[in-house]
């Protein structure tokens, strides 16, 4: 079956940072872009950054821009988010996605493929 395994999240202050991980089992994830979304309690499920499948074209939400940065490694078959200078408002659970088709890359209902997140959390 498909997997997509986040790992990475904690309790961090603000300004820290984390690097969350995803790895992908039961599809050939070279041919798959990939995303990193995140959900608050009781907020929607909000688009982070995307990522083409070679790796050469990335995409932000405007909020993180500058801060995170998104990465893969085709031959570990994991996609990454770099997560500095965290701030409060980060707080979420943060889900890795995968897509097949090349939509728009911040839209949800582009991804075929959902993790079942990792936490991140951010003191002030």
């Amino acid at each position: 079956q498909v997997q997509l395994v986040e790992s990475g999240g904690g309790l961090v202050q603000a300004g820290d940072s984390l690097k969350l991980s995803c790895v992908v089992s039961g599809l050939t994830f070279s041919n798959y872009a990939m995303g990193w979304f995140r959900q608050a309690p009781g907020k929607e499920r909000e688009f982070v950054a995307a990522i083409t499948r070679n790796g050469e074209m990335l995409y932000y939400t405007d909020s993180v821009k500058g801060r995170f940065t998104i990465s893969r490694d085709n031959a570990k078959n994991t996609v990454y988010l770099q997560l500095n200078r965290l701030k409060p408002e980060d707080t979420a659970v943060y889900y890795c996605a995968a897509r097949t088709s090349f939509t728009n890359p911040r839209a949800t209902a582009s991804y075929d493929y959902w993790g079942q997140g990792t936490q991140v959390t951010v003191s002030s």
